[in-house]
């Protein structure tokens, strides 16, 4: 295993779209969201251990999300878990990080990537992850990771790959493109020349902050002024006052859409953002009527089919004439929507929290 190669792993997010199990106190990524016995940042911590040093696993979460990070990873020392102070989305968190591993290691090869998603074939995924770690410092590039469509799914963002290559599988970039209608979505499809956005990047410390230098030079300059307090006591005051100062901007904006060395490498590896119900609910074991239920045991369903459900093991639900429903309790609230519309789901987040208060959510 290379010294050389890190992991920065993304588990600041809310995960909204996962209420009421998800709440700001207690988001998705620290649950066991398809009853596994771990949590998706378990699970992914799990999956770098076998790419990278434990040592070398670092995770970017909000700095609320501390303890929970130490409970879930007690392997992790404190100056592994990076506490955003405030949330300002992917540039500024992997700025930091990115600068952090720096300090320590000018040779470091990274890997980032989301702590919530689901990735099946683990053996295939740990071969790309490696494959791609070696090309990203033989050919001084960025590295994204684009997942071969099965549909044409409005859910996910889009990488347009052009025929240049610098190895068999490593294409250049030509578009990124944000979740499109259906009707898009499909051209992309049919056209063959288009993958799912993973947001996993592979790239070295030297050229990631050569792009930041390009094309985010203001925000490089704040986490570059903090070269003598990374890994030091003074760091959380340091930070403190240099994420006040950044933009609120996404690495795939900030950076990827406009460096000139971005290459995407297709890759099948069994993976879901999981980033709604619907998701969980593809991925769920269901009965002959395709009824799911997740970490319950007294449910009992009349003439109802196609339903998800996730309630407290201790809890007795009967659904009677229920057909495509999300069913979902937790922390006393409870959510009854059709499937096809949790796309809502954030906004009901948002009135919840206008009528009845932040403790809610």
């Amino acid at each position: 295993m290379n010294k050389n190669n890190y992991a920065l792993i993304m588990a600041g997010g809310v995960g909204s779209r996962f209420w009421p199990v998800s709440r700001t106190t207690y988001p998705k990524q620290f649950l066991d969201v398809l009853g596994t016995g771990k949590s998706l940042i378990q699970n992914t911590f799990e999956r770098f251990k076998k790419i990278v040093p434990v040592e070398n696993i670092y995770i970017l979460t909000n700095e609320n999300y501390f303890d929970l990070v130490k409970e879930q990873l007690p392997e992790l020392i404190d100056n592994q878990i990076i506490g955003e102070p405030i949330m300002r989305n992917t540039a500024p968190c992997i700025a930091y990080g990115c600068y952090k591993i720096k300090q320590l290691d000018k040779d470091a090869q990274i890997v980032v990537a989301p702590s919530d998603h689901l990735i099946l074939e683990t053996e295939n995924f740990v071969n790309i992850i490696n494959k791609a770690l070696v090309a990203s410092k033989e050919h001084k590039c960025l590295i994204t990771l684009g997942i071969k469509p099965s549909r044409p799914d409005t859910g996910y963002g889009y990488i347009q790959y052009s025929e240049e290559t610098i190895t068999d599988n490593l294409h250049k970039v030509k578009t990124f493109t944000e979740k499109p209608s259906l009707e898009i979505a499909q051209t992309f499809l049919d056209s063959g020349d288009f993958l799912w956005n993973s947001g996993i990047f592979i790239w070295s410390v030297g050229e990631i902050i050569k792009a930041f230098d390009t094309y985010l030079p203001d925000m490089s300059e704040i986490f570059r002024d903090g070269k003598s307090h990374y890994n030091s006591k003074s760091e959380k005051e340091f930070i403190q006052s240099a994420f006040q100062k950044c933009t609120n901007i996404s690495i795939d904006y900030g950076i990827m859409e406009k460096a000139d060395n971005v290459y995407v490498m297709p890759s099948e590896f069994g993976w879901s953002d999981l980033g709604t119900w619907s998701s969980v609910y593809d991925l769920a074991d269901k009965d002959y009527v395709g009824n799911a239920v997740i970490n319950a045991e007294k449910v009992v369903m009349y003439n109802s089919s196609n339903c998800m459900v996730n309630v407290p093991q201790d809890k007795v639900v009967i659904l009677n004439g229920l057909h495509d429903f999300i069913v979902v309790e937790s922390n006393n609230m409870l959510m009854i929507c059709p499937r096809s519309e949790e796309q809502h789901v954030k906004q009901v987040v948002a009135d919840v929290k206008h009528k009845f208060g932040i403790k809610y959510i």
